[in-house]
């Protein structure tokens, strides 16, 4: 499975307007589309996949099991659950959405990731919110049962540039998905990004993404407007200069936006 360069996120879309929402996505072109138990709206993104006129097999369907059903039997009951809302077969990627030491244990948990592997429910493995030794552990248990990690999501924008992730991950082969790559909005705040925006005659937005994918991350904006979903999707077709990346690259802010304490990894 090859993902696209940018992907559709629905953190925090109300179920009221998620259906609507990632219709429009795919209208435009979005074919991945990342969801999870937590967000309370994967029926909704079923719906839309149910009712859009692309076909499934063009999408690729991610979600996320949550921390109180990272216990084996529960990751299974808890991944039936989802593939019923979600009205599909198979999910394209499963994550494990943090690791929370009272109830991640990586050979039971991905033990039961594995099974559903095997059973035909999940195409592939991903973790969220890992550290580097916490990847390189889950990469090693899913050898033992004959997988790999396919892809780690973290937050990741110009004031969180996750260089270490990005260049371990680089090393192990394993793809980064970029959640909050907007940075829950500030980076239109931020003047060496208007900056670059202001010379290209585009967006902040644009800006923030592109970098993003320059440096082979999967973005995956959330956005409600057809204009936002659109303007985010355009930011495919922007080339930034080496010029435009050394600028954002020598942002010194480290502004992490998702830092839930007791959920935590030590970063």
């Amino acid at each position: 499975m090859k993902l696209p360069k940018i992907g559709f996120g629905t953190w925090e879309l109300a179920p009221s307007v998620c259906k609507a929402s990632v219709l429009k996505a795919i209208e435009t072109g979005y074919r991945f589309i990342d969801t999870a138990q937590i967000y309370g709206n994967e029926a909704q993104v079923g719906e839309a996949i149910a009712a859009s006129p692309v076909p499934r097999d063009d999408l690729i369907i991610a979600t996320k099991i949550w921390i109180t059903q990272l216990k084996p039997k529960n990751v299974l009951k808890s991944a039936a659950i989802s593939l019923q809302k979600l009205q599909v077969k198979t999910i394209d990627i499963l994550y494990v959405h943090w690791p929370f030491s009272l109830t991640y244990k990586a050979k039971e948990t991905l033990r039961a990731f594995s099974q559903l592997v095997d059973e035909g429910k999940v195409s592939s493995i991903g973790v969220a919110n890992f550290n580097p030794a916490l990847v390189d552990e889950a990469i090693d248990v899913l050898k033992g049962y004959g997988k790999s990690l396919f892809v780690v999501q973290v937050e990741h924008h110009p004031m969180l540039q996750q260089r270490v992730m990005r260049e371990h991950l680089q090393k192990r082969n394993v793809n980064l998905v970029a959640y909050s790559p907007l940075a829950r909005g500030d980076v239109v705040n931020v003047p060496k990004i208007q900056q670059i925006a202001k010379k290209h005659n585009v967006t902040p937005s644009q800006v923030s993404l592109s970098w993003i994918m320059d440096h082979g991350a999967i973005p995956i904006p959330k956005a409600t407007s057809e204009a936002h979903i659109k303007d985010n999707f355009a930011a495919q077709g922007l080339k930034l200069d080496k010029e435009d990346i050394t600028l954002i690259d020598d942002i010194k802010v480290k502004r992490r936006k998702v830092n839930i304490p007791f959920l935590r990894p030590k970063w």
